[in-house]
């Protein structure tokens, strides 16, 4: 009898990553979590998952000290052996990530190094240190967002560090190929959440601005993104790999 598939959902504990890890229980998978400094929050979304009668687990993550990936990959190792009877995973999804909307003109040496760390420099070198006790036939997919195809003010930084993650992904795709495991883009557009201090749900205009420029007249929620990140975890998405799948509501088409 097959083992169910173990997911690693980065900033699991709350927004889209929490709805990503959320979906991924439902489709079956057991899932490991992680947060950055609300752990009583982290800890209420594994009770959510265990509900929908799933193992999980959440581990503590700062992205912007790339120092400490060692320790949390030993760390993640443990966990996998003492809560999961097994020394491999399945599916890697690089979510957790910090929003600022900063003029290119305002931009400092360190909000850009910090940006450097969490978006892509973290993204990378954990991924490298996850892959060798990934299970042949897995799938790592990376966030990015819609600002890489259509410019938004203030995003300079941030889009710039999803724009060389989307180039990292293709290399993960021809690169890791010979393993069965697959790599893709999910890039939401604007969606209301607490990402970047709420900045959607706080701001009415911004919302309604934002709205307009859909096809389908809204921003996204939440739960727009989970299912499509399930998806792609999943056995019917098995011939998708080295692709960018923009989740946006057609924004900006």
């Amino acid at each position: 009898m097959n083992q169910p598939s173990i997911a690693l959902v980065t900033g699991g504990s709350r927004g889209l990553g929490k709805d990503m890890a959320l979906n991924l229980a439902r489709k079956g998978h057991n899932v490991i979590i992680t947060y950055h400094q609300n752990k009583e929050l982290a800890l209420q979304t594994v009770q959510e998952l265990e509900k929908l009668q799933v193992k999980s687990l959440a581990l503590e993550l700062n992205l912007s000290d790339t120092k400490a990936i060692p320790t949390f990959v030993a760390t993640f190792k443990t966990a996998l052996q003492t809560h999961f009877q097994t020394t491999h995973f399945d599916c890697l999804i690089n979510n957790a990530g910090m929003g600022a909307t900063v003029p290119f003109e305002q931009v400092t040496e360190a909000l850009f190094d910090e940006f450097l760390n969490v978006h892509f420099k973290s993204v990378y070198f954990l991924t490298q240190q996850c892959v060798p006790f990934m299970n042949n036939g897995g799938c790592i997919i990376n966030i990015s967002s819609g600002t890489t195809r259509y410019c938004n003010p203030g995003y300079s930084v941030y889009s710039s560090m999803k724009g060389a993650l989307e180039v990292f992904t293709r290399y993960l795709a021809k690169e890791l190929g010979h393993k069965g495991i697959r790599a893709n883009v999910v890039a939401p557009g604007p969606v209301e959440t607490d990402f970047n201090h709420a900045a959607i749900r706080n701001n009415p205009l911004m919302k309604e601005r934002l709205s307009s420029l859909s096809p389908l007249g809204r921003v996204g929620v939440a739960e727009d993104i989970g299912s499509v990140v399930a998806f792609l975890c999943s056995e019917e998405a098995r011939w998708i790999n080295g692709q960018r799948i923009e989740v946006s509501g057609g924004i900006n088409i």
